[in-house]
């Protein structure tokens, strides 16, 4: 069976100036908005996902939460975990061969550099630095989420909030 891993950096968050410190930031507009359309984008393209998985940073989350709903995704069933906010990519690695095998289609919700660097990982291409609110898919072949490690996959898209954006 086919399985397809979608990365997501977290949208366009407050600046790292608020009181409450950096795991409390929250989107900004711009960064709700673009969180909405890479939402819509992914679901006029056909996404069904089976699993959405979050670093419990606000930013983050709230992206999995806009996202979710655009997808047609429970909220409630979001699974959150500290550790995709600040464990590195070893963390993600670990959502990811955690994820049940039922599952076809995975959303992983988290911040750069781990995102960027994890996509790189598994599938050997040069992404440079994922920008807010993009999307990396990346498909693995006639492999168990547990199987799924270095250069295992194979890159298919690179999306950006930017790219859906309106010409002005």
């Amino acid at each position: 069976m086919k399985r397809h891993l979608y990365v997501v950096r977290h949208a366009k968050a407050e600046d790292g100036s608020s009181f409450f410190g950096d795991f409390s930031r929250e989107l900004t507009t711009a960064g709700q908005i673009d969180a909405a359309r890479m939402g819509k984008f992914l679901a006029d393209n056909g996404l069904k996902p089976d699993l959405l998985v979050s670093s419990s940073a606000a930013r983050a989350y709230q992206t999995a939460q806009i996202m979710a709903e655009q997808l047609g995704y429970e909220v409630e069933k979001i699974q959150t975990t500290r550790q995709l906010y600040d464990e590195g990519p070893k963390a993600y690695l670990a959502a990811v061969n955690t994820a049940p095998q039922s599952c076809q289609h995975l959303l992983i919700f988290g911040h750069n550099p781990d995102v960027t660097y994890f996509a790189e990982y598994l599938s050997n291409s040069n992404i440079d630095s994922m920008s807010k609110g993009s999307v990396v898919r990346i498909d693995f072949d006639n492999l168990e989420w547990a199987e799924v490690s270095a250069r295992t996959g194979t890159f298919v898209s690179y999306d950006t909030p930017k790219q859906l954006r309106p010409n002005l």
